[in-house]
């Protein structure tokens, strides 16, 4: 197990966490507002919450709200803090629970329900690089396993949240580190068995993960694929299974051949019970898989590989935490229950499992190469 490390928090000015909460978040606010007609009460309240969450301290919710009593659980010993004295993971957790509080998302009125980010989410599967995906598909017969598996992998330069402030396209990208051998030997090895994927992005990242799933069941590396999403809108396109029935739909009504084979056989996946999606609240919940509750520590301890799409998900694996990045990425999530594979592209600080001569080069390329979206890893970790 590795030695602890600092905790990344955002209070610091010119960080990429400051920046998230000072910077990414006013933008995000004025789209959400200017997607939908949101009225005076609900704008007053999402404004309300950028002021607080940028030069006030953190506030409980409202005794009357559903998870009150969880949420001050998690907040002991924080409220009254400013916020960026909270851990960075924390605090962003937070802020897109109180959105949802703030555009009548958990209320008794006509917004309950109604996903604050699904405009964003509608445009990106309308798209034209949702499009190029599915064009891509008349060949996908032709496709190796690894060729599936980098474009669910550089998929993860699709999320929204991240396009608000950062442009993830263009540029040199690379794989900093590839033990994706490691995953598709075990999955040989260990053929036939049940293969979780906890996902990350909606609309073009969920695409490629679904079409890697198909591949998983039609080659038998996979018997059963059961498929993790967020119980609500979360980090402004994280999926839901309302993104998961919209993408499906997607590939069913597409005009490439290919991308309708894909959507039907998902849809009769479902049907058999052999392509299930679940969720749980801890999905939505601001700490790290180590304290992941026993529930879904059973579920996930049954898998042969569990595969974590996406950085949030990976700063959750190994912890927000200012590790070394030449700390053993397997020290670091020993914790979780089965076998593990990460698939993510670089758009945070956190990071493992690199050597030093690749974090000497990085160091000193001038470039935020952390946090530009344009380096990737796929790192796995083997359970007995």
């Amino acid at each position: 197990m590795a030695t602890t490390a600092p905790v990344i928090r955002s209070g610091t000015p010119g960080s990429f966490a400051w920046g998230v909460f000072h910077e990414r978040h006013p933008e995000l606010v004025r789209r959400v507002l200017a997607a939908l007609p949101y009225g005076p009460v609900e704008r007053a309240g999402v404004e309300q919450l950028l002021v607080e969450s940028t030069v006030g301290v953190l506030e409980p919710l409202a005794v009357g709200a559903h998870d009150a009593a969880q949420w001050g659980a998690w907040g002991e010993g924080l409220w009254g803090r400013p916020w960026g004295e909270a851990p960075f993971l924390w605090a962003e957790s937070y802020f897109y629970r109180r959105l949802l509080e703030a555009t009548g998302y958990f209320g008794a009125g006509v917004w309950r329900g109604v996903d604050p980010f699904g405009p964003f989410k509608a445009a990106e599967l309308r798209g034209a690089g949702v499009e190029e995906e599915l064009a891509a598909l008349k060949t996908v017969g032709g496709l190796s396993a690894a060729a599936l598996l980098g474009s669910a992998l550089w998929g993860n330069r699709a999320d929204l949240s991240f396009r608000i402030t950062a442009e993830a396209g263009g540029g040199r990208s690379e794989v900093l580190v590839d033990e994706s051998a490691v995953l598709w030997a075990e999955l040989e090895r260990r053929r036939g068995g049940l293969v979780c994927l906890v996902a990350d992005n909606a609309g073009q990242e969920l695409l490629p993960d679904l079409v890697l799933m198909d591949e998983l069941l039609a080659q038998g590396l996979a018997g059963r694929v059961v498929l993790y999403v967020k119980p609500q809108p979360y980090f402004v396109s994280d999926a839901t299974m309302d993104d998961v029935l919209a993408t499906v739909e997607r590939l069913r009504s597409a005009e490439v051949e290919a991308a309708r084979e894909v959507g039907r056989r998902l849809w009769q996946a479902m049907e058999r019970g052999v392509l299930e999606v679940r969720t749980h609240p801890f999905f939505c919940a601001p700490l790290p898989y180590r304290e992941m509750p026993a529930d879904l520590r059973a579920e996930f301890a049954g898998a042969a590989m569990t595969v974590l799409k996406g950085d949030l998900n990976y700063r959750r694996l190994v912890g927000d935490q200012w590790w070394p990045p030449t700390t053993p990425f397997g020290e670091t999530v020993d914790h979780f229950p089965s076998s593990v594979a990460a698939l993510r592209t670089l758009k945070s600080d956190v990071v493992v499992g690199l050597d030093e001569r690749s974090v000497a080069r990085l160091d000193g390329s001038g470039e935020p190469w952390r946090t530009s979206g344009r380096h990737a890893v796929v790192q796995v970790n083997l359970r007995a």
